[in-house]
């Protein structure tokens, strides 16, 4: 059964988030460190959070993996991309692990 993890950045109003670092230095961490167990990686940036409102996330991450093993497999190399949150948002991210079902 494949699985995602989604990785969700909540803007609040005492949030930053740096877009440049978090494209050009996280994200290729993930690959470093995770991507061998990650099937494909979708990062969306909010622009909006329906007509007329302003987005209630920075960003999405999404990533997805062949079953549960490959997902644990990433979780336990992640410690290096958790510690360098910090690096670009002090806002606290959420996580949604599911399965993916279309």
């Amino acid at each position: 059964m494949a699985l995602s993890l989604q990785v969700i950045y909540p803007i609040t109003d005492k949030t930053h988030f740096d877009y440049d670092y978090y494209i050009g230095t996280h994200i290729p961490m993930v690959g470093e460190h995770m991507g061998a167990h990650i099937a494909s990686v979708l990062v969306t940036k909010g622009l909006a959070s329906g007509p007329d409102a302003p987005p209630q996330s920075y960003a999405v991450a999404t990533m997805t993996f062949a079953d549960k093993s490959a997902l644990d497999a990433a979780l336990s190399a992640a410690g290096p991309v958790i510690a360098d949150i910090p690096k670009f948002t002090n806002t606290q991210p959420q996580m949604l692990i599911g399965e993916v079902i279309a």
